[in-house]
C-alpha cells in the first residue's frame, strides 16, 4: 500500500491522477497542498508518522511537491521521535540533497520503501529530441554546454537546478525559491517596460548584449535559455526537477528563445499544453541527453 507525501505545486496531482486506487495522502504542518490530505503530520513526529504509516499496513512512500526545510521545535519532539532526533538534525543541517538522502533513509530503515515519482508516472519524463516546432541554433547548442556546466557546479554546492544563459553568459541562478522566482525576477511588469529597453538597445547596438541595472545585474532576459536538470549524483527518489504550464507561459513573458532540459532527469507536467505554449510563441523546447552537443 502506498502513501504520498504531498508537497505543494502540481506534482501531487498528477501522481494521483495515475494510480489506480487513491494513496492515503499525507502532508507536513503548514504547506498546504494541492491535494486534501488524509494525514498532517510534523516534522518533530516524524516517528509517531512512520508508526502511523506501518500500523496502516503502508510498505512504500512517494514524496512529490515542494517543501520548504521547516524549523524544529524542540518542545514539540515527542517519544517515538526522540530516538531519530540525531538522524533529523543531521538532515536539517546538511543541503537539500543531503536532507532528502537522510530522511529516505530514516524511512527505509523503518521499512517503508521510497519510491520515485517518475517511477509510478514514467509519463512525465519526455522523449528525447527538439519536442515543439521552433529548430535549435547553433548559439542555443552552445549557450546550453555553457548552462549544463552552471548547474553541474550549482548542484555540487547543492544551490539549485536552474539557470538561465544568453551568449555564454549566465544571467541568473536558481536559488530556494525555485525556478518560477528566478523567472519572475525578469518580468516585464505591464507593456511598455521594453520601450526604454528597446530603446537603448537601438543605441547601443551590438554592445548591448545584455542591460544590467544599479548591481550589474541582468534585467532582460530575452533570447536566453532556461536550462534545467538534476543535481549530479542525487538520489533521484526525491527532489527532481519539474517544469509545467507555468513555466512555459513564463518563459513566454519574459521573451526566452527556449526551454532546454536534460532527458531522463526533468518531469514534464501537461506536456502537451507547454509544447502548445512555447510553438505558439515561437520558442524551442529541447529534451537535451546529458552531456549533448
Amino acid at each position: 500500500m502506498l502513501a504520498l507525501i504531498a508537497g505543494t505545486g502540481d506534482l501531487p496531482v498528477a501522481i494521483m491522477a495515475r494510480l489506480a486506487t487513491r494513496p492515503l495522502v499525507c502532508a507536513m504542518a503548514g504547506f498546504r497542498p494541492a491535494v486534501t490530505p488524509d494525514v498532517t503530520f510534523r516534522i518533530e513526529q516524524l516517528g509517531s508518522l512512520l508508526s502511523d504509516l506501518k500500523s496502516r499496513g503502508i510498505t512504500e512512500v512517494c514524496m512529490a511537491g515542494a517543501v520548504l526545510r521547516p524549523a524544529i521545535d524542540p518542545t514539540a519532539i515527542d517519544p517515538l521521535t526522540k530516538p531519530l532526533v540525531p538522524k533529523i538534525m543531521h538532515a536539517i543541517a546538511q543541503g537539500d540533497d543531503g536532507a532528502l538522502r537522510a530522511i529516505i533513509a530514516i524511512f527505509e530503515d523503518a521499512g517503508i520503501k521510497v519510491r520515485a515519482a517518475h517511477d509510478i508516472a514514467p509519463d512525465l519524463l519526455p522523449a528525447e529530441g527538439v519536442l515543439g516546432r521552433a529548430p535549435v541554433t547553433f548559439d542555443m547548442r552552445q549557450d546550453a554546454v555553457t548552462a549544463e556546466q552552471a548547474v553541474r557546479d550549482m548542484g555540487k554546492a547543492d544551490v539549485g537546478q536552474a539557470c538561465l544563459v544568453r551568449n555564454g553568459r549566465v544571467l541568473a541562478r536558481e536559488d530556494q525559491a525555485g525556478t518560477d522566482a528566478m523567472l519572475a525576477r525578469f518580468a516585464p511588469g505591464d507593456d511598455d517596460f521594453w520601450a526604454p529597453v528597446d530603446g537603448l538597445g537601438a543605441v547601443l547596438g551590438s554592445a548591448a548584449e545584455w542591460l544590467s541595472g544599479s548591481e550589474g545585474e541582468p534585467v532582460d532576459a530575452r533570447g536566453a535559455i532556461l536550462f534545467k536538470a538534476p543535481k549530479p549524483d542525487q538520489d533521484r527518489r526525491a527532489d527532481l526537477p519539474v517544469i509545467g504550464p507555468k513555466t512555459a507561459q513564463q518563459a513566454v513573458a519574459i521573451g526566452l528563445a527556449g526551454i532546454v532540459i536534460e532527458h531522463g532527469g526533468v518531469m514534464v507536467l501537461n506536456e502537451a499544453d507547454v509544447r502548445a505554449t512555447l510553438d505558439a510563441a515561437g520558442l524551442v523546447f529541447w529534451v537535451r541527453p546529458k552531456g549533448g552537443a
